[in-house]
Formats: C-alpha cells, sequence, structure tokens
C-alpha cells in the first residue's frame, strides 16, 4: 500500500455496508490508517497480514484485497476482498482471488486459504466458488451484526 491509498482505505474501513461481511464493526481514523499504511512492513512474516490494492489494466484502483491470520506453522491465512461498488460485477473479484490464491502458492509457499462468509451472502459465496474455493463447514452463529447471529460458511481453496 502507498499513502495515495489512502482516502481508498479510508473509504472502505468506514463503509457500514461493508461491517456485516467482515470483523469490522467500528470506524477508523484517517490517522490510524496513515499510521497503518505508514508502519506496514509489507513482510507477512512480520506483520502477519498483508494486504495489496487492485488496480485495472487502466490502473484506476478497483479495491482491496487482504491476507490475514497468517499462520506460518500451518501453512494457512484467511482472505478478504472488497471491490468497489461501482466496480463490481465486472469479473474483477473472481480474477483478484483467482490471482491471489496463485500468489499464495508460489510466493508464501501456503497449503490453503480460508474465507468465512455469512451464510445469507450468497453473491459473495458465488465469487469465492468461481474463484475455487469450496465450502467445507456451517460455524453456528458466528457473525453477529448488532442484531442478530449468523451462520457463517467456511470456504476454502487447498494448493
Amino acid at each position: 500500500m502507498e499513502p495515495e491509498d489512502l482516502d481508498l482505505l479510508y473509504k472502505i474501513e468506514n463503509d457500514q455496508h461493508l461491517w456485516n461481511v467482515g470483523a469490522t464493526n467500528v470506524p477508523y481514523s484517517r490517522y490510524v490508517l496513515h499510521d497503518y499504511i505508514a508502519n506496514a512492513s509489507g513482510d507477512i512474516y512480520t506483520d502477519q497480514q498483508v494486504r495489496f490494492i487492485v488496480e485495472n489494466i487502466k490502473g484506476q484502483t478497483v479495491g482491496v484485497v487482504d491476507i490475514t491470520n497468517f499462520d506460518a506453522k500451518n501453512c494457512r491465512a484467511e482472505v478478504g476482498i472488497v471491490i468497489v461498488s461501482e466496480y463490481r460485477h465486472r469479473g474483477y473479484g473472481q480474477l483478484t482471488l483467482r490471482q491471489i490464491a496463485d500468489y499464495s502458492l508460489r510466493v508464501l509457499h501456503l497449503h490453503q486459504l480460508y474465507a468465512l462468509i455469512d451464510a445469507d451472502n450468497s453473491y459473495s459465496q458465488q465469487l469465492f466458488h468461481k474463484a475455487g474455493f469450496q465450502d467445507t463447514a456451517t460455524i453456528k452463529d458466528w457473525l453477529y451484526d448488532g442484531r442478530s447471529y449468523h451462520d457463517a460458511v467456511l470456504m476454502q481453496i487447498f494448493f
């Protein structure tokens, strides 16, 4: 990530519509996000995570993809993706997930990537299926949206 990515990161992290699809449920200040960008080493072994900006062939920023919860011992990590709303349904998500899977295998030497997706979020499940992920479990009452609990589908891709 570069300092120029601060506005996009601020927009994504503070979009309350996205809070129910991830672990975030509080807004982040520009200062905190600036500090994150400035201090992230870009080394997954140091930070236990890595975040990439997704660009199209025209150089336009279309989203963010994260590898988090990196577990070097067990050779796995969690993946999360956000494609900015005006760029959705154009194939960027599927292509990005395939590229991050290839990176995870060839560079990080992971055995698997996984995602926890709300069982009611059929769009995200379909996206991950198209990128080669498979449903492996349903976890009861895993996600809380402030009003009720939701089951999560554990989706994995193995290398």
